[in-house]
This record gives structure tokens, sequence and C-alpha cells, in this order.
């Protein structure tokens, strides 16, 4: 039950967001999302250690978002090379080893960089182009539960999530893409039924890979969960791993078509 409430309550939440808040508003509710998921993925990264100094991991990831959620992000390079510096300063000053610092160098392209594309989605097509994103998501999510409880017989990565099979992945990777080929004629009309499944084929594939790849950090770490955040859900970075990797081919998409 507190899955559920919790579960409706991010739900709500979330949809609140995309339809009231303004652009200003969305993008920052986005950089403090990125923040918090950072936080959990240096924690996760760390190997569930108490971590210091972190802040910086923080900001970066942060300024990562609020650059990024302008369809044509500017300062980038200017992002690269404090990136390289910083990773520079943990390695030589800090002693840090090399491993921690490339996996902290990361979480501004892992976590910063599609939560501010999210934020360019909305401002290139609109709330109901979010909203599209996001429902193909938890579409295939849904899918992939159900198709894997139903018919699930072979492992898809055992290593990383033994829950996970083969046949759960097809059912959610053929619904998405039915899903955004079909909803996506109503919501960015003037696209070719072709083009929007290989979009939504490349959402969901992605997005599968999203989930496994957060998977693979907390089980290197020996970690459940990325954090104790969200009763019955775990952390935000939990809740969020496939929509990090589902944003970019969406937000490549909208861009390259000059948005609506």
């Amino acid at each position: 039950m507190t899955r559920v409430i919790s579960g409706v309550f991010l739900a709500a939440a979330a949809l609140a967001a995309i339809l009231f808040l303004p652009l200003i508003g969305l993008r920052l509710l986005a950089c403090a999302v990125a923040a918090l998921a950072a936080h959990e993925y240096v924690h996760v990264v760390s190997g569930g250690r108490s971590t210091r100094g972190e802040v910086p991991a923080l900001l970066i990831v942060a300024l990562t978002c609020w650059w990024m959620a302008e369809p044509v992000p500017a300062h980038l390079v200017v992002l690269v090379l404090f990136g390289v510096v910083w990773v520079g300063v943990e390695v030589l000053l800090r002693a840090r080893p090399i491993g921690d610092a490339a996996a902290r160098f990361f979480a501004p392209w892992y976590l910063g960089m599609p939560l501010g594309m999210l934020v360019s989605v909305q401002m290139l097509g609109g709330r109901t182009a979010t909203l599209l994103l996001m429902a193909t998501v938890v579409v295939s999510d849904s899918a992939q539960y159900y198709s894997g409880r139903m018919f699930g017989r072979h492992p898809l990565a055992p290593a990383i999530s033994p829950k996970k099979t083969i046949e759960g992945a097809v059912g959610g990777v053929i619904v998405g893409t039915l899903f955004m080929a079909l909803a996506g004629q109503r919501v960015l009309p003037g696209r070719s039924i072709t083009s929007l499944a290989g979009l939504g084929l490349a959402i969901v594939v992605l997005g599968i890979g999203g989930d496994l790849f957060e998977s693979r950090l907390k089980r290197a770490a020996g970690l459940k969960d990325s954090s104790s955040l969200i009763p019955g859900h775990g952390g935000v970075l939990d809740r969020i791993d496939a929509l990090l990797f589902a944003v970019p081919p969406f937000y490549v998409y909208l861009h390259g078509s000059g948005g609506l």
C-alpha cells in the first residue's frame, strides 16, 4: 500500500509540474531533481560509504541541467573544461583514485544532461510532448512487468537484474513502440508513423538499458536502492533510471525537426 500511495503521489506531482509550472519553475525543479539524483549516484558509486566533498559534483550536475534546458545549450565547452580540471584536482591534489574521479565526472552527462533536455523538450514541443515521452516510458515499463509475469521464462540479464526476462523486454518494446507510433501522430502531427515507430523503439530500448545500467551500479555497490527517500520506491535515481536514457533520442528528434 505504501508503494501504491507513493506512486500515485509521484505521478500526480510530476503531472502537476508539467501542466502548471512555468518553464523557469520547471527548469529549477529539474535542477533540484538532478542534484538529488547526483547525491544518490555519488553514494552508489562510492560503494554505499559516506562521502565527503560531494558539493562540486552536485553543483556541476545542476549547472549541466540548467544549461541543457536551452534548446541550443551554451557554454558546454566551458563545462567540459571545468569537469576536466575538477577530475585533475580530485586525482592530483586530493589523491582520489582515478576511477572514483572519473565516475563523478560522468555524473553531469548521466544526470544533468538528460534532465535539462527534458525541460528543453517542453520548450520545443510543449506540455503534450513531455507527457508523450513520459507516458511512453511508463507504458513500456508496465508492459515489461506484466509480460514478464505472464510469459517470462528466460532471464534478460541475470547477473544484473534477476527478475527481468527477455519475454518481458520484448513485450515492453512492442507495446511502447506501438504507443509512440499511434499517440505520437496526435501529439506530433505531420510525422510519419515509421519515424515515430523508430523513435519509440529507440526510447524503449534505451530506457531498458538505463534501468539495467542503474541496477548494475547498485549491484556493484551492494545496494538494493539508491536511497530510501521515496517510501516503497527507493530513491530518485531508482525512479528516473529509464527516463535518463530515454530523453536524449526524443530531444534529438524534436530538435532536428525544429519542435512542433
